[in-house]
């Protein structure tokens, strides 16, 4: 009886060998790629939306159409064509649960040499978890294969800019005459906030140039950052103003003795015959101090 018990546990070793050398085959078989032609038997909307594409076009050199196509950026599709579809079979579906970095890897692949791109790496949209097609689509697209246009892309995370380009005050955004990627560089940069400029003023300058002088008479807070009186997206103030005049001029200029230190006797605003003189109308400061980014007379009067 022991050599019939050697043969049944060497059948069973054998036949669990095989079984095991079957599933190590099937998990190391590498999907082939089929062609797009493949992919249109199932997507067919997707492929004519691909085929009309930046990246179904023929004369864009480097384009998927002239590599694998669909595969190129979704991966082989042989498995998942054998399957029939479905999730299985190792193509990649850029869900919006896939990981983002794995997601724009997959553009990277071909992009990663754009001018456009070469401050990815250390770019806000990146550390944030924003992959490539959040902003862009892959089939179709607007203007430069955009999801939408411009400002409404943006809008669509940055909700709190949203609320300040509706203030009575605000740069010419909503109306089309400039853009957010006129004052920042989306893919990343080395500026402070991704402007275009190596600083806030320098970046101001490129529309506002009378403002940068130089003057012989400067007003320190204007060299320093234009945001210290300027709130740059919108403003419920004059202006783009952070505060109201005389306020925001109050807020440096406490000794004045205008109407924060009625008690001096400076600009003969009190006196027997200056009752209620302490007190400013209209544009206050500014119906005296109208050049208030600089001037070639002190104390920046303009007149």
């Amino acid at each position: 009886m022991g050599w019939k018990r050697l043969m049944v546990f060497l059948f069973i070793l054998l036949a669990f060998s095989t079984v095991l050398l079957m599933i190590q085959t099937q998990a190391t078989e590498k999907s082939e790629f089929v062609g797009s032609e493949t992919c249109k038997g199932c997507h067919e909307g997707y492929y004519n939306d691909f085929i009309k594409s930046v990246h179904g076009k023929k004369a864009v050199p480097g384009s998927p159409i002239h590599s694998e196509g669909c595969e190129s950026c979704h991966g082989p599709g042989s498995k998942h064509a054998e399957k029939g579809g479905g999730k299985e079979g190792g193509v990649f579906g850029f869900e919006r649960k896939a990981d983002a970095k794995t997601k724009s890897s997959r553009c990277l692949s071909c992009h990663e040499t754009s001018q456009h791109l070469v401050s990815w790496d250390m770019g806000k949209h990146r550390s944030a978890g924003i992959s490539c097609d959040q902003c862009h689509t892959i089939h179709t697209g607007v203007g430069k294969s955009y999801a939408s246009k411009e400002p409404d892309l943006c809008y669509t995370c940055h909700k709190y800019i949203r609320t300040q380009q509706n203030k009575q005050s605000h740069h010419p955004v909503n109306e089309g005459k400039i853009k957010c990627s006129s004052c920042h560089e989306v893919h990343g940069g080395f500026g402070q906030r991704m402007v275009k400029a190596d600083s806030v003023n320098d970046l101001c300058y490129k529309c506002h140039a009378e403002k940068r002088g130089p003057y012989a008479f400067e007003h320190p807070p204007v060299q320093e950052n234009c945001l210290n009186c300027h709130e740059v997206h919108g403003s419920n103030h004059t202006k783009l103003l952070v505060r109201k005049v005389p306020f925001l001029c109050q807020s440096c200029h406490t000794r004045t003795g205008h109407p924060s230190r009625p008690a001096t006797n400076y600009h003969s605003f009190l006196g027997p015959g200056g009752s209620q003189k302490n007190r400013f109308f209209a544009r206050s400061c500014l119906n005296c101090h109208g050049n208030i980014h600089g001037s070639s007379r002190s104390p920046a009067f303009d007149r």
